[in-house]
């Protein structure tokens, strides 16, 4: 998303059970005013008259200070530096603690058609949840055809060809008590260039599934609400491919494959599909080794020094009776 209206930002808020806490007590003549960038500002220097690399399209938090300043330009009769902020055009004014603004700054606002924003969240934790809504709506964003399921956890998006069996899969994993985010189409958001987010291209169809033979399913009615879920990170690629007999499959599992997208690498499995796997169990054993993974333990890696140890003892067991040997 390049930009955002006010309205829609209230408008998610509701959606997001109101965790912003915000309500407008004015200016609603500019509630059509445009964010178009996923930085906050704390205008207290602007306040002051230093206007250098103000950040005017940014939305505005008047926490404590800015709010204590505002007292004293007020008490003054001085509003030269407030009516200078509203010239700049600021898409909107934020107050935190559930502070109201006098009346002659409700005028001014409503003169420059700016709206005034109040929250009963203390300045840090607004900052906080406001700063991760506008960095998921202005992420980098990419679309791509998969379905992205949740299995133990792990956020794992299944690629591969039409018809090979994504969809399938996908039923057979829900079937076992897993989640699906979404069916044929997945958009990916750059989260703060950290991690990638995946959810449905469309809310209304994401969790709806096509099934050759069935049609269109609903995984919601059918399965419940606990077998979906609107959004997870990207934690595994899993891509399904016709088996290849002339193609050389990992079998240790050190390959290390990685896929990236929006700059974001993130580790990748090739599974080969024919008749007799059971794909959907092979996907559980990946979730379950990623977590592993996650928690610091490797089993190819485990194999390997295994191994290695193995080898020591022989080579020690060796050596020991050709040196007896050549002893006696």
């Amino acid at each position: 998303m390049t930009s955002c209206t006010i309205l829609e930002l209230l408008d998610i808020d509701l959606k997001e059970h109101n965790k912003l806490q915000l309500s407008c007590i004015a200016g609603r003549s500019g509630l059509s005013n445009k964010i178009t960038s996923s930085k906050i500002s704390r205008p207290g220097l602007p306040l002051s008259g230093f206007f250098e690399s103000f950040a005017a399209n940014a939305v505005q938090i008047f926490g404590h200070g800015e709010q204590s300043y505002l007292d004293m330009l007020e008490e003054n009769n001085d509003y030269s530096n407030i009516e200078r902020l509203f010239s700049y055009g600021v898409p909107c004014c934020i107050f935190t603690h559930n502070y109201t603004p006098s009346e002659r700054f409700v005028e001014i606002a409503e003169e420059a058609g700016t709206p005034l924003l109040k929250t009963t969240l203390i300045s840090s934790d607004f900052s906080r949840h406001i700063y991760q809504l506008l960095d998921e709506l202005f992420a980098p964003t990419q679309t791509i055809h998969g379905v992205f399921v949740e299995v133990y956890g792990i956020g794992v998006l299944i690629t591969g060809d039409s018809g090979v069996g994504k969809s399938e899969t996908a039923l057979e994993l829900i079937e076992r008590g897993h989640r699906l985010i979404s069916d044929d189409t997945v958009k990916l958001r750059n989260i703060s260039s950290s991690f990638l987010v995946g959810s449905g291209e469309s809310p209304m169809l994401a969790h709806h599934m096509e099934i050759r033979g069935i049609g269109i399913i609903n995984l919601a009615n059918i399965f419940g609400v606990g077998a979906i879920r609107d959004r997870k990170q990207v934690q595994l690629l899993v891509h399904l491919e016709e088996w290849d007999s002339s193609k050389n499959y990992d079998r240790v599992g050190e390959e290390n494959m990685k896929a990236s997208f929006l700059g974001i690498d993130i580790p990748k499995l090739e599974i080969p599909v024919k008749p007799g796997r059971n794909i959907p169990i092979i996907i559980e054993t990946a979730a379950r080794n990623e977590r592993l993974k996650q928690l610091g333990y490797h089993s190819a890696k485990e194999f390997d020094q295994s191994v290695l140890k193995w080898f020591e003892t022989e080579s020690a067991k060796k050596m020991y009776y050709i040196n007896e040997e050549n002893t006696n």
